[in-house]
Formats: structure tokens, C-alpha cells, sequence
């Protein structure tokens, strides 16, 4: 059999929904392997997990050289950010160093194969895609909270300090505490202490309740919604390349083309026009 064959035969299989599922079905196995090792297990099966952690790394080795293989452009796989942690993490996970010091690295290790689901189910890697994207944007906006933050807790630490040291004694405890009050833990127990000597500071807690936690919380999920959006068309765009089927910017290109090949016709019109046009003039001058 040739080698093109071997290609085709494991690129249909790397794209066989069978084949996915039970690639993460053994993830799955994989994620409660490690969950069970954290259990006080009986001396038999303490015995089988290793095997069985060494059973699931070798199918991951025969996965990915499935998926290699079966990629018609082999430079192309390790362009893919995706393909390039698979690789690193069934890599890693062959290198024998439980018995050494690297042995809680290569736990750790172990416990990141859970995230190849995300690799291997495209909604969620669109999920992950979209949240990295919207970092840049959303950095503005966790600035613009740090500085509502800062300016609450300076407040905060010179009016309150007397009332509970523990709470307000300086700024960064006051940024702590008022962490506690957007995340609502037990925040009226501290609003109620500090309105026995200031009656009014129930406005300093709502107030930094609105800019926080709804204010800027709605712009966050805005941000992450706006750029799901602008993925899942960027996504659709290349699907629609792929097989062919033209996209918007394709048909806005065509009808560009068409008004501006009916303008040239209109102001060039045909040469056999024209000279129709001419003939009755010749004729009568005849």
C-alpha cells in the first residue's frame, strides 16, 4: 500500500465521528485516573493505575501520529496552536520521571491531557479562541476597575480604619474587603458595621456595588459575546471557502464588478451600435 493511500485512509479516520468520541471517551478516562489517585485506593489498584496511565499515553502517541499522518500538509499541523500543545503534552507524558524530582511536573502534566477536550471538540476551542481574543480588550476594562478599586479602598481605609482595623486597616486590605463586597460574601454584615457610626455609608457600598458588579460585568460579557460573534463568522467564512461556497465579500466583490462592467457598457456603448446608429444618417444624406 502507498504511502498516499496510508494519508487518505488516516485522514478520513481522523475525521470520523466515531473515532473522535472515543479519543474523548478515553480523555474522559484519562480525567477520572487522575481524580481517582487523589481517593485512599486498595493495594490492587494502586497497582493497575500506572498501567492503565501508561496505556492511555500510548494511545495518545497513536492518535496524534494518526492526525499527523493524515494531514495532507504535514508543515501545516504544527501551525495549528491546538496541535502544537497535543504534541508537547504527549511528549512530556512519555518521559519516565515519576520516580525523580520532576515527578509533580509530570502530575501536573498528566492533569493538563484533560484539557485536549477542548483541542478535540471545536465549540469549545471557539469558546477558548473567542476568551484569548477578547484579553486585549477586556484589559481596559480590568484597568478601569483596578482604578475604581483604588479609589474606593483609599476612601474607604481613611473613613473606616477606626471602625475595624482587620478590614480597612490599609489599602490593600480595604481592596480585599471590597472584593468581598462585589463577590456579595457577607458584605451587609460589613455595610451594617460601618453605618452605626456612618449613617450614609450604605451609598459608598451601592454605589461601588453598580460600577462594579453590574456595570462592568455587562461590559465584559458584552466584550466576549462581540468577539464569539466575530469568530463564529470568521469560522463560517472559511467553511464556506472550503467547500466552495461563495461568501458575502465574494458577492459584494461581484456586484461591484457587474455595476462597473454596466457603467463602461453605458458610457462605451458596442462599435455594431453605434454603427447601426450611423447607417440611417448615411442613408438619407445619400
Amino acid at each position: 500500500m502507498s504511502f498516499k493511500k496510508i494519508e487518505n485512509r488516516f485522514n478520513q479516520l481522523r475525521h470520523n465521528k466515531f473515532f473522535e468520541l472515543f479519543v474523548i471517551a478515553i480523555i474522559l478516562l484519562s480525567a477520572l485516573v487522575i481524580g481517582v489517585k487523589t481517593y485512599d485506593l486498595p493495594a490492587w489498584l494502586i497497582q493497575v493505575l500506572p498501567w492503565l496511565d501508561i496505556a492511555v499515553t500510548i494511545f495518545f502517541l497513536f492518535e496524534l501520529s494518526i492526525r499527523f499522518i493524515g494531514e495532507p500538509q504535514k508543515r501545516r499541523f504544527f501551525l495549528e496552536p491546538w496541535n502544537v500543545f497535543d504534541t508537547l503534552i504527549v511528549i512530556v507524558s512519555l518521559i519516565p520521571i515519576e520516580d525523580s524530582e520532576l515527578a509533580l511536573v509530570g502530575r501536573l502534566i498528566r492533569i493538563f491531557r484533560v484539557l485536549r477536550m477542548v483541542s478535540m471538540i471545536p465549540e469549545l476551542r471557539l469558546l477558548l479562541n473567542s476568551l484569548i481574543r477578547a484579553l486585549p480588550q477586556l484589559g481596559y476594562v480590568v484597568l478601569l476597575m483596578f482604578i475604581i478599586f483604588y479609589i474606593y479602598a483609599a476612601a474607604g481605609s481613611s473613613f473606616f480604619a477606626p471602625i475595624n482595623e482587620k478590614l480597612w486597616g490599609d489599602i490593600s486590605i480595604a481592596m480585599l474587603t471590597l472584593f468581598r463586597v462585589m463577590t456579595f460574601e457577607d458584605w451587609t454584615d460589613v455595610m451594617y458595621e460601618t453605618m452605626q457610626v456612618h449613617p450614609l455609608s450604605w451609598m459608598y457600598y451601592l454605589s461601588f456595588i453598580f460600577l462594579t458588579t453590574f456595570a462592568f460585568l455587562n461590559m465584559v460579557i458584552g466584550i466576549v459575546v462581540n468577539v464569539m460573534e466575530s469568530e463564529h463568522a470568521a469560522e463560517k467564512q472559511q467553511d464556506d471557502l472550503e467547500q466552495g461556497i461563495p461568501t458575502m465579500t465574494d458577492l459584494h466583490t461581484e456586484i461591484k464588478e457587474l455595476k462597473a462592467l454596466i457603467t463602461a457598457q453605458q458610457h462605451n456603448p458596442p462599435l455594431k451600435v453605434i454603427e447601426e446608429q450611423d447607417r440611417p444618417e448615411s442613408v438619407s444624406s445619400q
